[in-house]
């Protein structure tokens, strides 16, 4: 399939530098306003105050934004020991402060070490998690909490370098579901005191990185009077590039009319060790779907995108 959809505007991926201030669901708006194209959505919240790398999908490719939210994501930013928020970040209003200036460089780093593998992670009240119904930020205005049950995360690296005082930078590379904030809240609770996020900006989702994004007034500012401007202009991903992570599977016309109708395929062409998802290419170079391993010989539709998917 090529970047436009059969509804009222084009399909693919755009990978955006969110500028502090934007909410995630802003930035799905205003793009939604730029490309004409209603069905749009987003492949991971960033709070407003943070920035980085935000993938949106539309048309027809939101249907595969699951495949990028599984990814792991990258963040930097500073945090400050010694005081807790009712945000967990620099928003919110101070609930305490702890005497930490004897905690050493190597303490931090020792403890951040800590906070790294498999975790079971408690989402905050601050975050866009819905419960019967209502966010939790929603209910955390009206001054209410209630019992959140924790959630699986994966830390695969979490590093802490001393900028000055009690503040420190970080890097962390986390699991889709992952609360940076909660993990610097529980950094600084494991070092006897507090801490709190003072920056915080995602620096890649999966394999794309800053590098692949624009902001919001870098696509404004295109031309956009070309048909075909979001294409020409490289803005807008396809489908096929916006999955360039995942392994591929070419198929002939008879392999074309078989994920049409979403039956099942051979597994042929791709590593005995690899489970999926795969992308399922045409002869022509368009994605028909996303396919996954069901046996060691097949492999079934995940995801359909051609014929009557």
């Amino acid at each position: 399939m090529g970047r436009r959809g059969k509804s009222d505007g084009p399909s693919g991926f755009v990978v955006i530098n969110k500028d502090p201030g934007w909410t995630s669901h802003d930035v799905v708006a205003k793009l939604r306003g730029i490309f004409g194209q209603r069905r749009t959505g987003h492949a991971g919240t960033l709070d407003p105050s943070a920035t980085g790398v935000l993938i949106v999908g539309l048309g027809k490719a939101t249907r595969l934004l699951r495949f990028l939210q599984a990814t792991t994501k990258i963040y930097d930013g500073t945090f400050l020991l010694g005081s807790t928020t009712t945000t967990l970040d620099a928003d919110g209003e101070v609930t305490g402060t702890y005497e930490m200036s004897n905690c050493s460089v190597d303490d931090v780093r020792a403890r951040a070490q800590e906070l790294t593998g498999e975790l079971m992670q408690t989402p905050p009240m601050v975050s866009a998690i819905k419960v019967d119904g209502r966010r939790l930020h929603e209910l955390a205005r009206e001054g209410k909490e209630i019992e959140r049950a924790p959630r699986p995360v994966s830390v695969s690296r979490f590093e802490v370098e001393h900028r000055s005082s009690l503040e420190y930078r970080f890097s962390i590379s986390c699991s889709t579901g992952t609360y940076v904030r909660s993990l610097i809240d529980d950094l600084g609770r494991a070092l006897g005191g507090g801490a709190h996020v003072t920056s915080l900006r995602r620096t890649a989702v999966g394999s794309f990185t800053l590098e692949d994004a624009r902001t919001l007034d870098e696509i404004q500012a295109l031309d956009h009077t070309d048909a075909d401007w979001w294409g020409s202009s490289g803005v807008l991903l396809t489908p096929r590039e916006g999955l360039k992570s995942l392994a591929e599977v070419m198929v002939d016309a008879e392999g074309e009319s078989m994920v049409a109708t979403g039956r099942p395929l051979e597994r042929r062409g791709v590593a005995a060790d690899d489970p999926g998802p795969y992308r399922v290419i045409s002869a022509e170079g368009d994605l028909l779907g996303v396919y996954e391993a069901s046996s060691p010989t097949a492999m079934t539709a995940s995801v359909v995108l051609s014929g009557n998917g």
